[in-house]
């Protein structure tokens, strides 16, 4: 959430997820992903700082360590899960398709 002022110098609180873009005409214009439109005095670049600084705080609280930084070991063990979750969810189409076919050829014989 960021700190605006609107142009009769009433204070809001905007959640910044929520923007989809702003415009400078020549006070700022912010329209939502809702499609509202909120007219502030701070420039759009002042509008970038707090959105910067917003999420930067978030992340310091998520990660007071940092971020976590992944070496080569990790990212292959995070690229194998992610192969066998493909995988998983891969396999079960193909077998049932596989049951099928038998299926067929197996009617197919004792048709012939």
């Amino acid at each position: 959430m960021i700190e605006l002022t609107r142009l009769n110098g009433e204070h809001m609180v905007v959640n910044s997820d929520l923007i989809r873009y702003a415009e400078a005409s020549p006070d700022t214009v912010i329209t939502l992903v809702t499609g509202d439109k909120i007219v502030v005095t701070e420039s759009t670049q002042e509008l970038i700082e707090r959105v910067v600084a917003f999420r930067s705080r978030l992340l310091q609280k998520a990660f007071p360590d940092g971020m976590p930084v992944a070496g080569p070991t990790e990212l292959m063990s995070v690229m194998s899960a992610s192969t066998a979750h493909t995988m998983a969810a891969v396999l079960p189409q193909s077998n049932s398709q596989v049951d099928q076919d038998e299926s067929w050829r197996r009617r197919r014989r004792e048709t012939d």
